[in-house]
């Protein structure tokens, strides 16, 4: 089975903030994205989001200006996208909505007939009860890549997993676990406070508990 749901190359992807913030946090950023032959995309609003968010002590605003400028990632406007997604991702429930910069990143995707990567579980679940047929993906599924792996090595991506799930407290999605725990093992899986607990536990000795007995 498939591991990374980017099988198509020439499908254009719409970042949203927490995967720019994953990768940057990964430390390689510009490797991985150079690697990936998707083109990357991002909104406007995402980019502002970005330029904001100061409290994780990294420069994300800035880190992500270097990857615009490096051709890594294009902008799109707000402004040039169709409002009627957009509208109706913002309005209506608390339930039934998102923030600007994920209801940006959707829209853009519908729009551009790409892909949408996000991160969140309200909004992925959203998407697919409204946009089923809307190609969803996550910032595992841009490390889990391939091209990305072949690029970096096994050894340095687990380190830049790591240090996305350390810095960045990168979500990890069910069908991931196996993939991200055997990458970077069981030690190194109890320091990051975002995998599930379950997988943060010790496991036992068993050599150890066997000499117990």
């Amino acid at each position: 089975m498939r591991l990374s749901c980017l099988a198509d190359s020439a499908v254009q992807l719409v970042a949203d903030a927490s995967v720019i913030i994953n990768l940057n946090a990964s430390g390689c950023a510009k490797q991985i994205l150079r690697a990936l032959p998707n083109r990357i995309l991002l909104t406007d609003t995402v980019l502002a989001e970005l330029g904001r968010d100061k409290a994780n002590g990294r420069d994300d605003g800035g880190l992500v200006t270097e990857l615009i400028n490096e051709s890594l990632a294009t902008v799109v406007a707000l402004a040039d996208i169709k409002q009627d997604n957009f509208e109706a991702l913002v309005a209506g429930r608390t339930v039934e909505t998102l923030d600007d910069g994920e209801a940006a990143t959707i829209a853009c995707a519908i729009e551009a007939n790409a892909g949408a990567l996000i991160d969140e579980r309200k909004a992925i679940a959203l998407c697919q009860r409204k946009y089923p047929n809307l190609l969803i993906g996550c910032t595992i599924d841009v490390l889990a890549h391939e091209a990305v792996e072949v690029e970096l090595g096994r050894s340095p991506l687990a380190d830049s997993v790591f240090r996305a799930l350390q810095h960045a407290r990168m979500r990890v999605s069910p069908h991931h676990e196996q993939w991200v725990l055997d990458l970077i093992g069981r030690d190194r899986a109890t320091a990051c406070p975002s995998l599930p607990s379950r997988l943060r536990a010790a496991q036992p000795d068993m050599a150890a508990s066997g000499q117990a007995r």
